[in-house]
């Protein structure tokens, strides 16, 4: 399967790149149960410079900058957790990092993956789904007549 620094990376595109208010929502009902965790770092928005090819595999050029936030938390037990989310999102920057560092738990692996990874996959899917059938909807086939004149 996949090692677990993988799983982990994994883990940790589908969370950041997931609908905000639906992870606050599922968040909401798991953290009364979870062990406590204490910011390191942040929440702090801050910008990363985009880089691109020419291309494709071309010179780097920089493509321009993005808004992003971080944050790092500690639970009780030790396990340090991080997070950087695009845009300004500091609520979801700290949910991602506390999940990251409950997820290193062996007791609650499985608990961020069933309720947080796979949902986030899901919408991640059904959202990449829709954008083709709508791509599709408007496409146009082009054909060429031969006239005989050859």
């Amino acid at each position: 399967m996949h090692s677990p620094h993988e799983a982990r990376k994994r883990r940790l595109e589908a969370l950041a790149s997931g609908n905000p208010a639906h992870l606050a929502q599922r968040y909401a009902k798991l953290e009364p149960s979870a062990p406590a965790a204490t910011p390191i770092r942040g929440p702090e928005i801050g910008t990363v410079m985009l880089r691109g090819r020419a291309g494709g595999g071309g010179a780097i050029f920089n493509l321009g900058e993005a808004t992003v936030t971080r944050a790092t938390v500690k639970l009780v037990t030790g396990e340090i957790g991080h997070a950087i989310v695009l845009g300004r999102e500091p609520r979801m920057a700290s949910i991602v990092a506390h999940l990251d560092a409950l997820s290193q738990l062996p007791n609650w692996v499985q608990v961020i993956e069933a309720d947080f990874v796979s949902p986030a996959l899901a919408e991640q899917d059904a959202a990449r789904a829709r954008q083709a059938e709508e791509t599709e909807a408007t496409r146009v086939d082009f054909f060429t007549m031969v006239r005989g004149e050859d």
